[in-house]
């Protein structure tokens, strides 16, 4: 079993990357480097990857953190 504490620390990594992640996106949508005219380069496509894989992670991460906390909660066993 998990502790609150680290249900509470795999939350913050959640919350983090939802914080960091789409501020990061919107530095490499306004980067010259993220377009050639009007299509997007190799440049916008990889962080754009990037940015998606950590977002999906960030979210399982901090599901996975409520899900323990609330087993936590609810004393041995769960519900």
């Amino acid at each position: 079993m998990i502790s609150r504490r680290w249900a509470a620390f795999l939350v913050g990594v959640g919350v983090w990357s939802w914080l960091i992640w789409p501020r990061f996106a919107l530095a490499i949508w306004n980067d010259d480097r993220a377009w050639s005219g009007d299509r997007p380069t190799a440049f916008f496509w990889v962080h754009a990857l990037l940015i998606v894989v950590s977002l999906t992670l960030g979210t399982a991460v901090a599901v996975l953190g409520v899900k323990a906390w609330r087993r936590v909660r609810s004393g041995p066993g769960g519900s």
